[in-house]
């Protein structure tokens, strides 16, 4: 039987909608990884299942994800996306948030491996109506990493003509 990106898409995003961490987390490997771009890396079903319930849905209310043209070759997936969500932050509690962004799935045996996206972060901040210093210290958390990886070496390497 063929794997079922759409499937595990509709899975993935019903999962957070129903703040249902369990179910998430059940969708990675044990050592499977999601980076979400404002909470940062959670390794392991455990892990993932905790920031769903105790971040995600600490701060924000309402999810809706959709996913779009969804491309699979069984080991990496990608989709385009919309989120959204309310805030139940006390600064901004009941605002509506909504961005769109690109995730890739990084696939084994069926379950995610590593999931990482990509997005505006900058879209939400602006929402949100968020704080300069709040978006520098996300900023700099999400900028880090990138940073660190080996391939970034050869657009960080000033020696280069």
């Amino acid at each position: 039987m063929a794997f079922d990106f759409g499937n595990l898409l509709t899975r993935f995003t019903d999962s957070v909608e129903a703040a249902d961490g369990a179910a998430l987390g059940a969708l990675f490997h044990a050592d499977g990884v999601y980076t979400d771009t404002f909470y940062g890396a959670f390794a392991g079903p455990g892990a993932i299942a905790d920031m769903l319930d105790n971040y995600f849905h600490r701060d924000a209310e309402y999810f809706r994800w959709d996913m779009f043209d969804p491309v699979c070759d069984g080991r990496m997936g990608y989709a385009h996306w919309l989120f959204s969500y309310s805030s139940i932050f006390e600064d901004s509690a009941g605002t509506r948030v909504m961005f769109d962004g690109m995730s890739r799935f990084e696939i084994e045996d069926g379950l995610i491996r590593r999931y990482d996206e990509v997005f505006s972060a900058g879209e939400a901040f602006v929402q949100l109506a968020m704080a300069p210093e709040r978006m520098t210290k996300i900023l700099n958390r999400m900028t880090a990493p990138k940073l660190e990886r080996a391939a970034a070496s050869r657009h960080m390497d000033l020696s280069l003509p």
